[in-house]
C-alpha cells in the first residue's frame, strides 16, 4: 500500500474514577488517535497507548507525534508502496519509539485489513470469540474505598483482578481482600516500585496464592528478577521489561520470568506481539494481555491478539464502562465475564465521529 494522508488527533476523555499507580494518578486519558488514508481510500484507525508523560515509559504523547512526522512517516513514504508486514523493518533504523510505530503500524494493518474483508483476529491467528475479563484496581485512599471498589468489580462478572501495589500499600491490601474473597483469581502489579533489596518483604505475599507478582523491580533489573525469583514462591511477571521479542528471549533465558504480560504497544506492535506469543507457547510459559487504559480503538486490537490459545489468563481487557461514561466507540459490555472478539473487517470497530470531535484537543492532516 502507499499513504495517501495521515491524521494525528489528540483527545482528552475523563476517566470515571481516578486511576492511581506507584507511578502517578490518572483522572483523565490523552490519547493520540492516528488514522490513515491509503491510496484505495481506505481508512485505517489506531491509537497510541503512550501517556502524556513519561512515567510508564520513557515514550509520551506529544514525542510519539515528533517521531512520526519527523522520521517515521517520511521513512514511509521513502519506502513507496509496502505492506503493513514491511513497516517493523522500514522503521528499524529508528531507535526506540515502539508506541508510536506500533500505532502507526496497526492503522496501516487496520487499512489493508479492510481492504482484504478479512478480521485482525482471523489474520493474528485467533482461536476464541470472546475474551475472559480481568480487571485492574488502582490504589485506594483506604482499605474501605478498595473494598467497595472491588465489590464492584467482583459484582460486576470480572473473573479475575489486579490490585496495584507500591511500599506501603501491599501486604495489608493483598491480605484484606483475599480474606474477603478467598477463590477469585488474584494478582497484584507493582510497576516498578521496588528494589532488589525488598524480597523477603514481597515473599509475604505467597501465603495469599496469587496468579502472580507483576514487574516488581526497575524495568532494566532482568538479573534482579531473575534473582528475586528464587526468594519468593508466587510467579514473577514482566511487563515493562518485554520491549521486543529479543527482550522476552532473554528474560526467560536468565529464569527471570514464568509469565509474561504482553503490551502490543509496548513491544511495538501486533505482529511482534504474535512472535513472542509464540516464543512462550513454544516455552510453556503463559502470556496474558495487558493494557493501557484503552478507548475502543485499542481495545478492540487488544481482544483480536487476546484470542490467540497462548493467552491463558485473564488480561485487562475490560469493559468500557470500566474506564469511560462514554467510549468512541461503541461500547465493549462485558456479558458473563465475557467479552466479545471483534469480527468485522481491520480491528472491526470505527470511531463515533461527533463525539470523537467534541473531545479533541488537536489535530493536524499531513499529505
Amino acid at each position: 500500500m502507499k499513504i495517501k494522508e495521515v491524521e494525528l488527533r489528540i483527545v482528552q476523555l475523563p476517566l470515571v474514577r481516578p486511576f492511581r499507580t506507584s507511578f502517578g494518578t490518572q483522572a483523565s486519558r490523552e490519547v493520540l488517535i492516528v488514522k490513515v488514508v491509503n491510496e484505495n481510500g481506505t481508512t485505517g484507525w489506531a491509537e497510541c497507548v503512550a501517556m502524556s508523560e513519561p512515567l510508564y515509559s520513557p515514550e509520551y504523547t506529544h514525542a510519539c507525534i515528533d517521531l512520526i512526522k519527523r522520521f517515521l512517516l517520511p521513512a514511509l513514504k521513502k519506502a513507496g508502496d509496502f505492506k503493513a508486514e514491511d513497516v517493523a523493518t522500514i522503521l528499524k533504523p529508528f531507535l526506540g519509539g515502539q508506541m508510536a510505530k506500533a500505532a502507526f503500524e496497526t492503522a496501516i494493518l487496520d487499512a489493508q485489513l479492510r481492504d482484504e474483508k478479512r478480521s485482525l483476529a482471523a489474520y493474528l491467528g485467533a482461536t476464541k470469540s470472546r475474551v475472559e475479563c480481568g480487571v485492574s484496581v488502582g490504589i485506594a485512599n483506604n482499605l474501605d474505598a478498595l473494598i467497595e471498589e472491588v465489590k464492584s468489580y467482583v459484582g460486576a462478572g470480572y473473573r479475575r483482578i489486579k490490585l496495584k501495589i507500591e511500599p506501603g500499600w501491599d501486604i495489608e491490601a493483598v491480605k484484606t481482600i483475599r480474606e474477603i474473597w478467598p477463590e477469585i483469581p488474584l494478582q497484584v502489579d507493582a510497576n516498578q516500585a521496588y528494589s532488589r533489596d525488598d524480597g523477603k518483604h514481597l515473599a509475604k505475599l505467597d501465603e495469599f496464592n496469587l496468579l502472580l507478582i507483576e514487574q516488581p523491580l526497575d524495568e532494566h533489573d532482568i538479573l534482579g528478577h531473575a534473582l528475586l525469583a528464587k526468594e519468593v514462591k508466587t510467579p514473577i511477571c514482566l511487563d515493562e521489561s518485554i520491549i521486543s521479542l529479543q527482550s522476552a528471549q532473554d528474560a526467560l533465558a536468565l529464569q527471570a520470568t514464568t509469565v509474561i504480560n504482553i503490551k502490543p504497544g509496548r513491544v511495538g506492535g501486533y505482529l511482534e506481539s504474535v512472535k513472542i506469543h509464540d516464543l512462550c507457547v513454544k516455552s510453556k510459559i503463559p502470556v496474558w494481555c495487558g493494557g493501557m487504559l484503552e478507548t475502543g480503538i485499542g481495545r478492540a486490537a487488544n481482544l483480536a491478539l487476546a484470542a490467540l490459545p497462548g493467552f491463558t489468563l485473564p488480561g485487562d481487557t475490560s469493559a468500557s464502562a470500566r474506564y469511560f461514561k462514554q467510549d468512541i466507540t461503541t461500547p465493549f459490555v462485558m456479558d458473563d465475564g465475557y467479552l466479545t472478539v471483534p469480527t468485522g473487517d481491520g480491528i472491526g470497530v470505527t470511531p463515533d465521529m461527533n463525539f470523537l470531535d467534541s473531545i479533541t484537543t488537536s489535530k493536524e492532516v499531513i499529505v
